[in-house]
């Protein structure tokens, strides 16, 4: 990059993002034949292999079907294919309904989500009331491999286990809905480990996943590039970290970063981003803690800046929560200023390791 840094690209309103869930109709879908007709099943061609491969790219999936939910699990679990989706809604609900309660369990965006279905009349009404979701045919799978959108540029080790983190949360969910004390103990008896670290080259797969994928608790929505990362991370100007997440349940992965422009009296915060699985585990200040401690023992002014989007209004909230006053703004462009005399204090219920 001959030592000067490229402008981080902003991710844009028209970009075909990379799909981050595939939802199956079953009958002559996932399956030839239709279960409630007791038809003689026998699944579409190569739909294992599909399914599989979607997998290991860390990509989840889904079921949206009209039928009888007990009846499909047990199909799905006698063919050995439960265990791929995640919050499947099997029901007579409108398909839409079913696709927006998925994206809401998972906590992903409309426009990251792909809809199979083989019914016209199923695909129209899930683009008529969600048309950021992509809708396709079940003519189509055979080139679904090949498409842009499900080719994600890197496969990383938390893409390999995501479908089995998100298992984990669902777990996790299940512990918290019948746990009797308080939000506070609940997460105490978590037995969490928060780790900052500065990025190595082996963790810039994941820094550049993480923008790509995070909206929501981005500050920014830029994104960087692996070879712009790799030369940020050494640079002089500025600090790279990563944050990662573990509990007695596994691993959350790699799920925060932080891109931070180091001047001779002030940082600038250009990027802070946090994944969204671990919004309700009250981690969410730790990363701007830390940086706040290092700015202030480095005797320099802390910046961030922010820009504003229809998604990420919880960092902004964030901000303001931890002290950070608007500088200067023009209704989407924020700069903030940290107030360095009061620094959140790291949460009682998590162990935090900083590594340098």
């Amino acid at each position: 990059m001959s030592g000067q840094v490229a402008e981080p690209t902003p991710q844009s309103q028209t970009e075909l993002k990379t799909v981050k869930c595939v939802v199956w109709d079953l009958d002559n879908t996932l399956w030839k034949g239709i279960l409630l007709e007791n038809d003689q099943l026998v699944l579409a061609d190569n739909i294992v292999q599909i399914i599989q491969t979607l997998d290991e790219r860390g990509i989840l999936q889904s079921v949206a079907s009209r039928n009888d939910h007990d009846a499909a699990m047990d199909k799905l679990r006698e063919l050995g294919l439960d265990e791929y989706f995640l919050y499947p809604q099997i029901n007579w609900n409108p398909k839409s309904a079913s696709v927006e309660k998925i994206a809401k369990s998972i906590n992903i965006g409309l426009d990251t989500i792909a809809f199979v279905d083989d019914q016209p009349f199923e695909r129209e009404e899930v683009q008529f009331v969600l048309p950021a979701v992509r809708t396709l045919d079940v003519t189509e799978l055979s080139t679904l491999l090949d498409r842009p959108d499900m080719n994600p540029r890197f496969l990383t080790e938390d893409s390999k286990l995501r479908r089995q983190m998100y298992m984990s949360d669902i777990k996790r969910q299940e512990i918290e809905d019948s746990f009797g004390g308080s939000n506070d103990e609940f997460l105490a008896s978590l037995n969490m480990r928060f780790t900052i670290a500065p990025a190595q080259e082996d963790d810039l797969q994941r820094a550049e996943e993480l923008t790509v994928r995070t909206n929501q608790l981005n500050t920014t929505g830029y994104t960087y590039g692996y070879e712009e990362l790799d030369f940020l991370r050494q640079s002089p100007d500025h600090k790279l970290l990563i944050a990662g997440l573990e509990d007695k349940y596994g691993t959350y992965g790699k799920i925060g970063l932080t891109l931070i422009e180091c001047g001779p009296e002030v940082w600038t915060i250009k990027l802070l981003l946090m994944s969204c699985r671990v919004m309700s585990r009250g981690v969410g200040t730790i990363l701007i803690g830390h940086i706040m401690n290092m700015a202030r023992e480095a005797g320099v002014k802390l910046h961030s800046e922010f820009v504003s989007n229809d998604r990420n209004r919880m960092m902004y909230i964030t901000y303001k929560f931890n002290g950070f006053k608007e500088v200067s703004s023009d209704g989407k462009n924020i700069v903030f200023e940290a107030d360095l005399d009061r620094i959140p204090p790291f949460p009682a219920y998590v162990d935090v390791s900083i590594q340098s």
